[in-house]
């Protein structure tokens, strides 16, 4: 413990210094505005500002795109509340009770707890990070292509919290996702699926533009109809401040998230999607009250934020323990280390401790200066609220297709984004839930590509999953993930769950 405590010292020393305190502050004001913007996200907006860290010292730039990166995980909550516009895949659980909250008024309180759930996650997360890192690093060693998949399995099991008041219809949700992340190119065999002779369907579907199109499109659609019927009625602003009483009834659900979006966060794939859709999940099964998630309940807005957030710190453990990328974040970060001189490895910390402990300590105060920079614009934010609906509606719009068109500058996303809006309003009229559609296609490539590999290692024999206990103790909670509810809340009000 010591010995940790005299690398932070030294760490301190370096991140304080006062051009990366300048870096940092840079990285953090970027990345907030890059978490605001739809469209571009934590790795995104990274990649495209890998040239600020040419000629500089590793250490400096390693800080300069941690604080892009912590801040355009705290920015993407914002308008994710405000507008129902997701800015990145893990901000759709965000939209679920954040804009709800707005709707009722509520948007101050909701954009405070997400900053303040961030601020607490990010914290404890770094603690970890620093404390347990590199044993965890080893653990995740252990997660193969079998045990992704079980996990990726268990991710999907999650929809049974997401599907409203139908299971049947969540399903229905889900598969429709898990159709869409089948369209591309096959990656083993090179064979086009489902793309209609489009070049542009090879790519497949972009997470941002579906995330975008469904929900942002969407609801821009159904308040027009609502205004033209006259049953769309805004709320006014009841409070901007968050209430004792909502920090202390909202404290176990962030720590919670704090947690497991930490040690979710460690594993390859889609750690940050993964974490929030996990920590809602927990959030509603444990509730008292389970009917108020997806009607504003402040609980479902704290813990995928704060399980966003240590997610961020988890996922540089493999990155800083092991030299592994395990996402399209640390595998920037990765490329941006190669470049300044500093190759990652399970050496690093022994080689590189200015680089590493530099960075460490950058997260602590970059954590504080997100807070500062972020709560006094709430305010500010809320206000966007009060704009006329015949001024905010074509702003939303505009905003949504200009971060559609920024992921691949492809006038086809446009049209993507158009028609998926279209199927999103008419799924809302129809009672069919959004979020699982997000959860299949973020999960399906995932799925399979751990599948194939699974079967290519085993000569094709299922046996394999039989032989890890990781994968049946997933499968085990995946299984009861989807039955225990019908069963415990059978004869009950508190599940209207359609068979």
């Amino acid at each position: 413990m010591l010995d940790i405590l005299n690398h932070l010292v030294y760490g301190f020393q370096i991140a304080l210094l006062p051009i990366n305190i300048l870096y940092a502050f840079i990285g953090c004001l970027v990345g907030t505005i890059i978490g605001i913007l739809p469209g571009i996200g934590p790795a995104g907006g990274m990649a495209l500002l890998i040239p600020l860290t040419y000629g500089k010292e590793p250490a400096s730039a390693i800080i300069l795109l941690a604080g892009i990166y912590y801040g355009a995980m705290y920015g993407g909550s914002t308008t994710s509340i405000l507008l129902n516009v997701p800015g990145e895949a893990a901000s759709v659980v965000t939209t679920l009770d954040g804009y709800q909250m707005a709707k009722k008024g509520q948007a101050g309180p909701a954009l405070f707890i997400a900053a303040i759930g961030s601020f607490i996650a990010g914290t404890i997360g770094i603690v970890l990070l620093m404390l347990i890192g590199p044993p965890l690093g080893r653990f995740a060693l252990r997660f193969g292509p079998a045990e992704s998949f079980a996990l990726m399995i268990f991710g999907l099991s999650m929809v049974s919290s997401l599907a409203g008041r139908s299971l049947r219809k969540g399903l229905v949700s889900t598969t429709f996702g898990l159709m869409l992340a089948t369209v591309g190119s096959d990656l083993p065999t090179g064979i086009l699926r489902f793309t209609f002779g489009i070049p542009k369907f090879m790519e497949g579907f972009d997470i941002v533009v579906v995330a975008i199109g469904l929900f942002a499109v969407s609801e821009i659609l159904t308040c027009t109809s609502e205004m033209q019927t006259g049953e769309f009625i805004r709320e006014k602003v009841t409070g901007i401040w968050l209430s004792m009483k909502d920090f202390i009834y909202s404290l176990g659900a962030i720590f919670r998230g704090t947690f497991l979006g930490f040690f979710i966060g460690i594993l390859p794939g889609a750690a940050h999607v993964t974490a929030s859709f996990l920590s809602y999940t927990l959030e509603k099964r444990f509730s008292k009250n389970p009917e108020r998630f997806g009607h504003g309940e402040i609980r479902g807005v704290a813990a995928p934020e704060a399980a966003n957030n240590a997610a961020a710190c988890g996922a540089l453990i493999p990155l800083l323990t092991m030299g592994l990328p395990a996402s399209a974040v640390t595998a920037v970060m990765y490329g941006a280390l190669l470049m300044v001189g500093v190759r990652p490895s399970p050496f690093l910390f022994q080689k590189h401790p200015d680089v590493v402990w530099g960075l460490i300590a950058s997260l602590y105060f970059g954590n504080v200066m997100l807070l500062i920079l972020n709560l006094p614009l709430i305010p500010l934010w809320v206000k966007i609220l009060s704009t006329p609906s015949r001024w905010l509606f074509p702003i939303v719009l505009v905003l949504s297709f200009v971060g559609v068109y920024s992921v691949n500058r492809s006038p086809l996303d446009l049209l993507t984004a158009t028609t998926l809006g279209l199927l999103g309003y008419a799924m809302v009229k129809l009672d069919y839930p959004l979020a699982p559609v997000i959860l299949g296609l973020v999960l399906g490539d995932l799925m399979e590509q751990a599948l194939r590999q699974t079967l290519m290692i085993s000569g094709g024999s299922l046996r394999i999953f039989l032989r890890s206990p990781i994968a049946l103790t997933l499968f085990g909670l995946a299984a009861a993930t989807i039955i225990l509810p019908k069963i415990l809340y059978r004869g009950t009000d508190k599940l209207d769950v359609e068979t």
